[in-house]
C-alpha cells in the first residue's frame, strides 16, 4: 500500500476539523485513509480524452430568484386581527420566565 497521508497528515486534518484522536486511532485512520485513496486509483486509468467536464446536475441553470419589488402589505391593525390578545397596537403573548401573566 502506498503511503499517500503521513500520520502528521491525519493529526493536522483531525486538529482542522477539531476532531480528537488518540494515537491509536490516528494509526488506524492513517491507514483507512491510505486504503480509501489506494482503492480510488482505477479511475486514473480511464481515457478521458474528449470528454466534457461537468460542473452541476442540472446542466445550464442560471438564476431561478425572482426580481425584488417593492409592493405593498398589510397594516397593523390587520396584522392584530386575529391575534388573541393584543395591547397598544402589539401582540400579548403568555409570559414564560418570571411569575407569568401577559407580556
Amino acid at each position: 500500500m502506498t503511503q499517500h497521508l503521513s500520520e502528521a497528515d491525519v493529526r493536522g486534518i483531525a486538529e482542522y476539523t477539531r476532531i480528537g484522536l488518540t494515537a491509536e486511532e490516528v494509526v488506524a485512520m492513517t491507514a483507512d485513509l491510505n486504503a480509501i485513496i489506494d482503492s480510488l486509483a482505477p479511475i486514473t486509468e480511464f481515457d478521458l480524452d474528449g470528454v466534457e467536464p461537468t460542473f452541476h446536475p442540472i446542466g445550464d441553470l442560471s438564476n431561478v430568484m425572482r426580481d425584488d419589488a417593492v409592493r405593498g402589505s398589510f397594516t397593523q391593525a390587520v396584522a392584530l386581527e386575529n391575534a388573541p390578545k393584543q395591547e397598544g397596537g402589539s401582540f400579548l403573548i403568555p409570559s414564560i420566565l418570571g411569575e407569568g401573566g401577559d407580556r
